[in-house]
């Protein structure tokens, strides 16, 4: 049975479109094919952990800053007995101190691209950068004069343990039977070092990354933004909505009426009845026609009846038959069911228009907290967000609301396309 939450096996890899995308407001679409962080990989698979490539990354990223803080402890202690004078000595290890100081910092971003790949781990851009310089500094310092011994300690329990029993054979006090015990019990305790050694990593990445690459005010005023916009064109949507539906609409109505009543006060097959006859066929198509607009900005039905309701009616609609699958806990909040709705009336928009699909499927399920949709179809495939079918649109509405979108579209398909939002918010 798939776990909640996971694509199908045999999936090709899925295009992740991010929560919080590092230009505000705009999304970005990467891969995702393996956990991002160690603390990721550590925690989705424990028992697997020691098999990945995640234990070599933390105790690369251990070793680096741990052999570069005693490289500078052994400068400064080397010139300290070199034949100098005081004040020689304490001017280059000051010089030395003050140049590790500042590199530390720097090289703190590109060494937590190993065991953090996230967005921003190893990077950044130049202005933040300049703006928390002291904080950078301080980091490095401390990360020179005394962390840098821990990540180094921790290394060496970790591998000395299981590094010591497997050495017993060679030892010449062991006893016969401890040259045999002592490298099974090492060549089992090997595979346990992984864990202290990602733990402690990624307690040292998350520490680097929230100095390094600080949450900025201004990202949160981003995210609050964000959500006022939502807010206000929803409530602008409404509006129209209402207008359009108690102006515009209740007029076209008395229109077709009118045009009705007037084609049976005329002659039949005169030139005049025909001429009322087509602008009341007109009207009657204008009339559908708004009634579809005013659907689309907001249905109806979605108000009244909630997502299950509104999904079989767009899934009537839709060209391409399609099954439903919906399991839902009641109401959702509205703003959810709108994410949904709207994502789930362009998804099948799109698989009528490119897909080449003869079938398609809609799935609903809430797990822990989360509206998880699937829109997946049997078409060709290679759906690729960079060639302008919505796609990238459909992220940035579901970001909108604190989610994400998965794409699985390999060439030939099928196509699974999958939004997970947040269920915040009171029910409708």
């Amino acid at each position: 049975m798939t776990p909640p939450g996971a694509l199908p096996p045999g999936r090709e890899p899925i295009l992740h479109l991010a929560l919080l995308p590092p230009p505000p407001g705009a999304a970005t679409v990467d891969r995702v094919t393996t956990p991002r962080t160690v603390l990721e990989a550590l925690t989705r698979s424990p028992l697997g952990f020691p098999r990945t490539v995640w234990p070599w990354r933390a105790l690369g990223y251990l070793l680096s800053g741990g052999v570069f803080a005693t490289g500078v402890h052994l400068g400064v202690a080397g010139l300290f007995t070199a034949p100098l004078g005081t004040f020689a000595r304490v001017l280059c290890a000051g010089a030395l101190v003050a140049f590790a100081v500042a590199l530390a910092g720097p090289l703190e971003h590109r060494r937590l691209a190993l065991v953090d790949r996230g967005d921003g781990a190893g990077a950044g851009d130049d202005r933040q950068r300049t703006r928390h310089r002291p904080r950078t500094a301080g980091y490095g310092a401390v990360s020179v004069l005394a962390v840098g011994w821990l990540d180094l300690a921790v290394v060496l329990v970790s591998l000395g343990i299981p590094g010591f029993l497997l050495l017993t054979p060679f030892q010449p006090t062991a006893m016969p039977w401890q040259t045999v015990a002592g490298p099974v019990a090492g060549a089992l305790l090997l595979p346990v070092a992984a864990y202290p050694i990602g733990a402690w990593a990624a307690v040292r990445a998350a520490v680097g990354r929230a100095v390094l690459h600080p949450k900025d005010r201004e990202l949160g005023e981003v995210v609050r933004s964000r959500a006022r916009l939502v807010d206000a064109f929803e409530t602008e949507r409404r509006r129209i909505e209402r207008d359009l539906h108690d102006g515009a609409q209740q007029r076209l109505v008395a229109l077709t009426m009118k045009l009705g009543l007037a084609a049976l006060d005329l002659p039949p097959g005169s030139a005049a009845a025909q001429q009322v006859g087509e602008a009341h066929a007109l009207a009657k198509e204008a009339l559908t026609e708004l009634r579809e607009l005013i659907r689309g900005i907001h249905p109806q039905i979605l108000t009244e009846r909630g997502l299950p309701a509104a999904a079989r009616d767009i899934a009537g609609r839709c060209p391409v038959p399609t099954d439903l699958d919906l399991d839902l806990p009641g109401r959702l909040p509205a703003a959810v069911e709108q994410t949904a709705y709207y994502v789930t009336a362009e998804a099948l928009t799109n698989i009528a228009r490119h897909s080449g699909a003869d079938r398609c499927r809609v799935t609903a399920r809430c797990h822990d907290g989360v509206l998880r949709l699937d829109i997946e179809d049997n078409g060709s495939g290679d759906a690729d967000p960079a060639r302008g079918t919505g796609l990238v649109g459909l992220a940035d509405r579901i970001a909108a609301a604190d989610g994400r979108m998965l794409l699985s579209s390999p060439p030939g398909g099928p196509t699974l396309l999958r939004a997970e939002i947040p269920c915040v918010g009171p029910p409708s």
